[in-house]
């Protein structure tokens, strides 16, 4: 069943003239008046709909029932994600959703060869909020992880931490797997560097401000690898998948 995120407090029994956007992509995908839909605007839970008229420019869409089902990890998981080059972070931030990932943190570190000026990371910042949105209405998610405007990893690392910060890292000596079965379910964050890693001393920052290094095994991941693994790791020993 087609899945579309709506921007608009929802009720049963409503009535609702679905945005444009939406509008346009039940147009191309030639569904019709009397078909179904699913409808959620992140609040949690979604809504059963049908649709009553369906126009080149135009929809509209009864809500039926509530479901309260949710598909999110019992644990919130942060990435904290150094800046890789291209169009590598959307391929990120999309899998993480589908993963799971509550919170992106994308950080600017000394080895990232991608520096955004203030109007382009305005930009970048609202194009992966609308990867969020794609990746939420494709992987079953009723609730939006959220995106923070990019941040420099020397002022970042200073704030503040909802729970364990673990920093993935060829010189870690404690597997992240024997962490987590140590630790147990809780909130965490996950640092990435960029391509070609954090440098040393960003590492020794991270540990003095309280992160736990840790390596996944021998192989060397890339960038766009590491924290998906690492997600997907916690997730099989902690729940969720």
């Amino acid at each position: 069943m087609p899945r579309f995120y709506i921007d608009a407090p929802l009720a049963c029994g409503q009535l609702l003239d679905l945005p444009a956007e939406v509008a346009h992509h039940i147009h191309v995908v030639r569904l019709a008046p009397g078909d179904t839909l699913t409808l959620f605007n992140g609040a949690g839970g979604q809504y059963d709909a049908v649709l009553t008229e369906v126009g080149k420019k135009k929809a509209t869409a009864e809500l039926r029932a509530f479901d309260p089902r949710e598909a999110e990890l019992p644990y919130p998981v942060t990435l904290a994600q150094g800046l890789p080059e291209g169009t590598k972070m959307d391929w990120i931030v999309e899998k993480a959703v589908e993963l799971g990932v509550a919170a992106v943190q994308p950080l600017a570190a000394r080895r990232c060869v991608v520096r955004l000026s203030a109007e382009r990371a305005e930009k970048k910042l609202e194009h992966w909020r609308g990867v969020v949105v794609a990746a939420a209405e494709q992987s079953g998610r009723n609730r939006l992880a959220t995106v923070a405007g990019p941040a420099e990893f020397r002022d970042w690392i200073g704030t503040p931490a909802d729970g364990p910060r673990l920093l993935l890292s060829p010189r870690g000596t404690q597997l992240l797997t024997a962490w987590a079965r140590d630790a147990g379910p809780q909130a965490v964050t996950l640092l990435v560097g960029p391509e070609g890693g954090f440098t040393d001393e960003e590492e020794d920052a991270a540990v003095r401000g309280g992160a736990v290094m840790v390596t996944m095994g021998p192989r060397v991941l890339r960038t766009e690898t590491a924290a998906l693994a690492a997600v997907s790791m916690l997730a099989a020993l902690w729940g969720g998948m």
